[in-house]
């Protein structure tokens, strides 16, 4: 199995506009490979500007916000690409798209590293920054998983939320459990619907 590193993904439009993105890096020897699902602005970016930062960020807030629908956070110019990075970050690394494997529904970028920069020491996470993430990634498959699963592992996560989380694990936490209960209370009134139809 590969080795994916979870990062905040940095790209550009071609008019500079930018776009943040939780992802998970595949690493294959000294490069990263971004695998966006279709339709994605991150595909398009790419495509436009063939450049990505990627960030370790330093509050798990960012990573829950993005999957959230908060996407406001504070990036700085990266040193070697066109394309900023995340300013809150323990480190990042700055990439150059060197090859593209096209697919009709998840087409493949190499990035290859041209810049790498270390902003703080990194002392150790405690487990509900571990359990936020897990629901984080979670909270994106909504549309492939049984509410029952969801359910099951939000609440095997929410035990280290709860036993270790300080207010920004919290407050990243409460984002997800509003976003999931909100979708599955939709898909349960969609079900619903059409049942009675």
């Amino acid at each position: 199995m590969p080795l994916i590193r979870e990062t905040i993904v940095t790209t550009a439009a071609a008019d500079g506009a930018l776009h943040l993105v939780p992802f998970g890096l595949i690493q294959e020897g000294d490069d990263f490979w971004v695998a966006p699902f279709r339709p994605s602005p991150t595909i398009a970016n790419l495509e436009a500007v063939p450049f990505f930062a990627a960030a370790a960020p330093a509050d798990i807030r960012v990573i829950a916000g993005c999957v959230t629908g908060r996407r406001d956070w504070a990036t700085v110019p990266s040193r070697a690409v066109p394309v900023p990075r995340l300013a809150d970050a323990y480190g990042h690394m700055e990439l150059q798209v060197v090859e593209v494997r096209d697919d009709p529904v998840r087409p493949r970028f190499r990035g290859r590293v041209v810049h790498t920069e270390s902003h703080r020491p990194f002392l150790g996470h405690n487990r509900a920054v571990n359990a936020v993430l897990e629901a984080a990634i979670l909270s994106t498959r909504l549309h492939m998983l049984a509410p029952a699963t969801v359910l099951a592992e939000l609440q095997h996560h929410r035990i280290a939320v709860e036993k270790t989380a300080g207010p920004a694990e919290r407050e990243a936490w409460n984002w997800i459990a509003a976003k999931v209960a909100a979708a599955l209370e939709q898909a349960a009134a969609a079900s619903l619907a059409v049942d009675d139809a």
